[in-house]
Parts: C-alpha cells; sequence; structure tokens
C-alpha cells in the first residue's frame, strides 16, 4: 500500500543498568524501543522509526533528466574530431609516464594512524578525559566507539593480581601523571593482562610496572560498567614516557 508506514531498525547493546539511560536518548532522537533482550551482562535493545518518505517524483524528473544529458553528450562525442582526441590522448600518456605522480599513496601504517583517537584530533575524547568517572559522557563515548583506538598519555592508578594467579593482573589507568592521585578522568581498566600483553615499547624496557608509572597508552575500546564507574579497554601498546 502507497500509505504504509515504512520503518528503519537499529540494534544497541548495553552494559548491565544502563539500558535506561540508552533508550532515554535513542527515544530523543525519534527511536521506539520495540524489543529487549536480557544478557546475563548485555542487554540487546531493538528500536524502529519511520523512514523518511522518498520524493519519487523529484527523484523520476532527475532520472529524466540524466538521462537525456547523457544522450546529448555521447552523440557531441561522437561526432567530435576522433583524430584530435587520440593525439592529445597520447600526448596525455606519454607526460603522465615521464613525470612521477606528486601525490605519494598513503602507507596502510600512515592509514591506520589517522584513525586513532586522541585528545588532539578528537574533543570529545578530550573532554572525557577531564569528565569524572561516573559521568554520562563515559557511556556516550563507548556507546559511539567501541572496538575503536584510542591514544592518550596517563599512569596506572592502581595494579593488583587478578583472582588467584600470580603473573596476571588488573590495572587501573587514569589520564595524565598523578598516577594514585589520580582524580579527574574515566577510571580505565585493563583486566585480566600480564605484563606481556602490555606491549611495551621505547629505549629502555622495565622489568617491573608498577602504580605511579607513566606511559602511552594504546587501547581499544571497551564497555563502560556504569553500576561500577569503570572504562574497560584492551591493550594495543604501552610506550615508555
Amino acid at each position: 500500500m502507497a500509505d504504509e508506514i515504512k520503518y528503519e531498525y537499529k540494534a544497541v547493546q548495553t552494559v548491565r543498568g544502563t539500558s535506561g539511560l540508552v533508550i532515554s536518548k535513542m527515544e530523543k532522537d525519534g527511536w521506539e524501543l520495540v524489543e529487549q533482550a536480557q544478557g546475563t551482562l548485555r542487554s540487546t535493545l531493538e528500536f524502529r522509526r519511520p523512514k523518511k518518505p522518498q520524493p519519487w517524483l523529484l527523484i523520476g524528473a532527475a532520472a529524466a533528466v540524466l538521462v537525456i544529458l547523457t544522450i546529448v553528450i555521447g552523440a557531441a562525442s561522437a561526432l567530435s574530431d576522433g583524430g584530435e582526441k587520440k593525439g592529445e590522448s597520447d600526448k596525455s600518456a606519454a607526460a603522465a609516464s615521464e613525470k612521477p605522480s606528486a601525490t605519494p599513496t598513503p602507507t596502510a601504517a600512515e592509514s591506520a594512524a589517522t584513525e586513532v583517537i586522541t585528545p588532539q584530533n578528537n574533543p570529545e575524547f578530550a573532554a572525557l578525559l577531564k569528565a569524572d568517572s561516573c559521568d554520562d559522557a563515559n557511556l556516550d563515548f563507548a556507546t559511539r566507539h567501541e572496538g575503536q583506538t584510542v591514544a592518550f598519555n596517563g599512569s596506572i592508578v592502581h595494579m593488583a593480581p587478578h583472582g588467584d594467579y600470580d603473573t596476571r593482573y588488573d590495572f587501573l589507568l587514569g589520564p595524565g601523571d598523578k598516577g594514585p592521585n589520580t582524580t579527574v578522568g574515566p577510571a580505565f581498566k585493563y583486566e585480566d593482562v600480564n605484563i606481556f600483553d602490555l606491549r611495551l615499547t621505547g629505549k629502555k624496557i622495565p622489568a617491573l610496572v608498577g602504580a605511579g608509572d607513566k606511559f602511552r597508552f594504546v587501547a581499544e575500546v571497551g564497555e563502560f560498567n556504569a553500576d561500577q564507574c569503570v572504562f574497560f579497554l584492551d591493550p594495543i601498546s604501552t610506550g615508555i614516557r
């Protein structure tokens, strides 16, 4: 039916205790909650909202104009002097073969580097590093950027063995250089990792690390636990500072 409402759908995963905040935010953007699947640690929320109607008459008219323009251009091209075009094409090809490209192709490393979120290239992340550890900015950033890479200068706030392990630890990290005295910014956490997992880099790699040590942390964004006000990260590399 022409008047039938068509919907677009979106699924959002939330950690325990944060579903209400996510539902409220999505509803402000026009989404309607249609289903909620509760898991042990995460919930899956299914939303929908009406699709905006497409201006089919305008689209059809534009398509017709494009077809006519294509026919006219094709006819004009066929009637033009083919020999002259061939000569110009040969000259252009010869010039291109003699002169190397002035714009180098980006390497894979350079392309990857542009994808890393830092306080310098992302105002949202810069503001997050100065926010309270329980601020809604933590959940908003984790929801939008989970799985992406962030990099920041920070220090180890606390370090403790994970469970009964002797060589696996839980690290609490903070932005800045104050270590255990850190009072601002998210409570970033590396959970159940060993020293090798940190992937330490630099001229002089220490045998041991501990609270107060300063590093350049590069990590993958995980989930934010709103009940504990803990922002989980997965280590990618840890540069000595």
